[in-house]
């Protein structure tokens, strides 16, 4: 009771900051985002990297594999960092709210409407997996109905977003960080007390390896090479795609912002993921001892119910608190991806292509519209899907898929003779390749590929795609005379930005 209390007035101050937030978005620039500072970048950036996967998904691997399960944020924090050093200058000096119109930049029309369908749509696939996430941690933990609950949580979040835009977002993630953040600290150290204290804690890990000999919870490699080499290749490659995580840093104040707030947004993502572990491993322990009991009495083995059900172990408050924050992570990450995924469909395909001439009311009008609907793509999908063990296992692929089109922008950048159609084409391929990959792996129980004991991802497969798809239809296709005059060196393009 005293949770679900607090989880309402999570709620309730969440909504009223979005709502407060509208009398600054009265344009359609302001609702994208515009001049905005430092702080307000790396918060709402932030909530790309830190939805619920940092949270319940990173406590699970804590669960099952120990503290290597850090490596998820750690790898979103070197992917931004990547984006820090290497090109948020150039993207910011662009003059685009979207990375599709960035790519427009290099290759032309076509290539941004083809990379924002598919970028639309791995933003709603990531955003549809986070509502089913939320959906069932209502249900498990709470007792609320399945439908109901992701009803209400889109009720909320498509409020406070459709109510502030980009800066709904910025402001309510600026509180859901505070709490995801507090939330996770005050929770470790509750648990650790929970079970005894630090020595404890470390005596019910030895027990656990004991039991499991190919355990090693402290090893930062115990969840295996592969997957950490994934993760870190689509958090360097999928950085600099996201439009979720890059539309608050395009819309920076100046360029030397961007920067800033991205360097600041990689060292807030990348530690998260070491106190989720942790409390995984905590659980773990609570666990192995016979402790860590569900609402019905049950001892808990599913790694997935391990951070939700250690929270209702801790005292009323407290785990209202860190339940509080969980939902914050999911919130944080499904506002932005709606609102990511309407100024795509808005700026690329409406006002790029449709309707070049809208006046700004028009573009507002349909920036509401195309977010609502978003939102409502992601909850009606979760409620759906949600029984349908594949849709996860798809959103890796989608997340694969934007990784790859970084490789396609790579080429755009450095390479002058790709061309458009052969970006058009690899993209396509891409988006192809991925969903096959990870189709046959659920399929069969492994991957098409693999070289001994390392299996080749579905992230692998995409990059690799993209790579030979650029440089065999570039030949094929060659780029127009056109194309080739568009194309300037990144130094030339931030030199202008700067003397403009």
């Amino acid at each position: 009771m005293v949770q679900t209390i607090i989880i309402i007035l999570y709620f309730a101050v969440t909504v009223g900051i979005g709502l407060w937030s509208s009398k600054k978005s009265k344009s359609a620039d302001s609702f994208h985002g515009a001049a905005m500072g430092m702080f307000a970048i790396v918060a709402a950036s932030a909530g790309e990297w830190l939805g619920g996967t940092a949270t319940t998904g990173v406590s699970e691997y804590g669960f099952n594999y120990g503290l290597s399960g850090a490596w998820y944020t750690i790898a979103n924090g070197i992917g931004v960092m990547f984006l820090a050093l290497g090109f948020a200058k150039l993207y910011r000096s662009l003059s685009s709210v979207t990375v599709p119109g960035i790519i427009e930049r290099f290759f032309g029309v076509k290539a941004r409407t083809v990379s924002s369908i598919l970028l639309t749509i791995v933003m709603l696939a990531v955003g549809l997996s986070q509502m089913i996430a939320a959906g069932k941690l209502g249900q498990s933990l709470l007792g609320f109905d399945f439908t109901v609950t992701v009803i209400v949580f889109a009720i909320i979040f498509i409020v406070y977003t459709l109510a502030g835009g980009m800066n709904a977002v910025a402001s309510t993630n600026k509180l859901h960080l505070f709490v995801m953040y507090g939330g996770a600290i005050v929770a470790l150290i509750f648990a650790i007390s929970k079970v005894g204290g630090w020595g404890s804690f470390m005596d019910g890990i030895d027990a656990v390896e004991a039991a499991d000999s190919s355990k090693n919870y402290f090893n930062m490699f115990s969840i295996g090479g592969t997957k950490v080499s994934s993760w870190i290749i689509a958090g360097l490659l999928g950085a600099c795609t996201a439009q979720a995580g890059i539309q608050p840093v395009l819309a920076a104040k100046d360029v030397p912002t961007a920067k800033k707030a991205c360097i600041i947004t990689a060292f807030v993502a990348a530690p998260f993921g070491f106190f989720t572990a942790l409390l995984g491993m905590v659980a773990k322990v609570m666990s192995h001892n016979g402790t860590l009991l569900d609402t019905a009495g049950n001892l808990v083995t599913d790694g997935k119910m391990a951070l939700p059900t250690l929270m209702m172990h801790l005292p009323p408050i407290i785990g209202g608190l860190v339940l509080a924050s969980i939902l914050a992570a999911i919130l944080s990450t499904v506002s932005p991806i709606i609102l990511s995924a309407g100024t795509m469909v808005t700026k690329d395909l409406y006002q790029r292509v449709l309707k070049p001439n809208a006046t700004d009311a028009e573009v507002l009008k349909m920036s509401r519209i195309t977010t609502a609907l978003s939102g409502v793509i992601c909850a009606v999908g979760a409620i759906f899907l949600v029984n349908a063990s594949a849709v996860l296992d798809l959103v890796y692929a989608a997340y694969s898929l934007r990784g790859a089109i970084f490789i396609v922008v790579l080429f755009g950048i450095y390479w002058r003779h790709a061309s458009q159609k052969a970006s058009c084409i690899s993209m396509v391929c891409t988006g192809v390749v991925a969903v096959l990959w990870v189709a046959v792996k659920l399929i069969t129980g492994a991957y098409p590929i693999v070289i001994g004991s390392f299996a080749i991802t579905e992230t692998y497969a995409a990059v690799v795609v993209a790579a030979v798809c650029m440089l065999v239809f570039s030949k094929i296709f060659k780029p127009t005379v056109e194309e080739i005059a568009r194309k300037k060196p990144a130094k030339q393009i931030i030199a202008e930005a700067g003397n403009a």
